[in-house]
């Protein structure tokens, strides 16, 4: 019988915080490829653009003018998918009367996030000192939102390139504060209350603990964070940065470790950028405690990418299928993909 081999053989690997798993199957990137490919996007963006409603001392959708803003900049959002009105509904919440068609009104607010005047620019082609800014801002809109009486959770993410649905390419990601803890994260928080209460540690830190041991997964890493490919990665070049000391919210943090964040982003992204020489797309966010009022010691924050790009910049991971009906599938392992990250310059290609 062949020894069973993690680099050739099909398996499936557990992921803690979510209670699910995936399917890897490392032997599939032998196939060739007769699938879709994408339009690389030209990357000749002007540093100011007068039709972009986000850029500084433009008008937006609203009729409202943006500041001659220099450096972040954050708004509500025009088109929110949430709105902060109350309205009439049924004792509970509930506004149906059967429970097989259960509907919950859903207060809430959603803000953008400029991240810099520039229009010509990503995350990847900021200094460390500007996406410091990035951090503050999220962090004093956390705290902001978080402080109203209605709002229980307040999820923070970045779709960055047309292939992840971004309409605008000025650099700003999104805030979307809501009365009720998602799916996703409310997953996770069940998962790490779990843990804590048997072992008294958060779930990641004693992950962090082996996965620095084995140092394979590992991408990054400087005196207070870490960014590496979970061993349960889903999409082709995920990756979560995780502090090194356990902390529930990104407002915990010190100075110290807001610049150490800053700049393990920016080389995350530049990894990214530089793996296929392109703007890489990736959907990403923060996980962190809700807002609550509790303390929620179990909670160990943690900044998720999910990056589509699968074999080019023109080959991404399509999650159809197997995927829709099943659970999730890879084709390259993540050992794999935190290797070919790690091999790459941290200087962007750019320069």
């Amino acid at each position: 019988m062949t020894a069973f081999s993690f680099d050739e053989h099909p398996h499936r690997r557990y992921n803690p915080l979510t209670d699910s798993w995936v399917l890897v199957s490392p032997h599939r990137t032998k196939r060739p490829w007769q699938g879709q490919v994408e339009k690389n996007a030209a990357d000749n963006r002007p540093t100011y653009d007068p039709t972009c409603y986000l850029c500084p001392t433009n008008k937006r959708a609203n009729g409202d003018t943006n500041p001659d803003y220099a450096d972040v900049y954050a708004f509500d959002n025009d088109f929110a998918a949430l709105l902060v009105d109350e309205v009439a509904h049924t004792e509970g919440g509930n506004v149906s009367p059967n429970a097989l068609f259960q509907v919950k009104h859903e207060r809430g607010l959603s803000r953008v996030i400029c991240f810099s005047p520039r229009h010509d620019v990503t995350l990847p082609e900021m200094t460390t000192e500007q996406i410091r800014k990035v951090v503050d801002l999220w962090c004093a809109e956390y705290a902001t939102l978080g402080a109203k009486d209605f709002i229980n959770y307040v999820q923070i993410f970045e779709n960055k390139g047309a292939i992840m649905g971004c309409s605008n390419p000025h650099p700003h990601g999104q805030i979307w504060a809501q009365a009720s803890i998602p799916d996703e994260p409310f997953k996770k928080q069940q998962a790490q209350i779990r843990y804590f209460e048997q072992n008294g540690r958060t779930l990641l830190s004693d992950y962090l603990t082996a996965e620095l041991e084995k140092e394979e997964r590992i991408v990054i890493k400087n005196e207070h964070f870490v960014a590496l490919v979970p061993f349960w990665a889903v999409w082709p070049f995920e990756a979560m940065i995780v502090p090194l000391r356990a902390m529930a919210r990104i407002t915990d943090m010190t100075d110290a470790e807001k610049t150490a964040y800053a700049n393990v982003l920016r080389q995350l992204t530049i990894r990214y950028d530089n793996l296929f020489e392109t703007s890489f797309p990736y959907s990403a966010g923060i996980h962190q405690a809700p807002t609550d009022g509790k303390e929620h010691t179990a909670w160990h924050w943690h900044h998720s990418f999910y990056p589509p790009l699968l074999r080019s910049a023109t080959v991404k991971k399509f999650m159809v299928g197997y995927e829709m009906l099943a659970n999730p599938q890879r084709d390259i392992t993540p050992e794999q993909a935190a290797r070919r990250l790690r091999e790459v310059t941290g200087e962007h290609y750019k320069r």
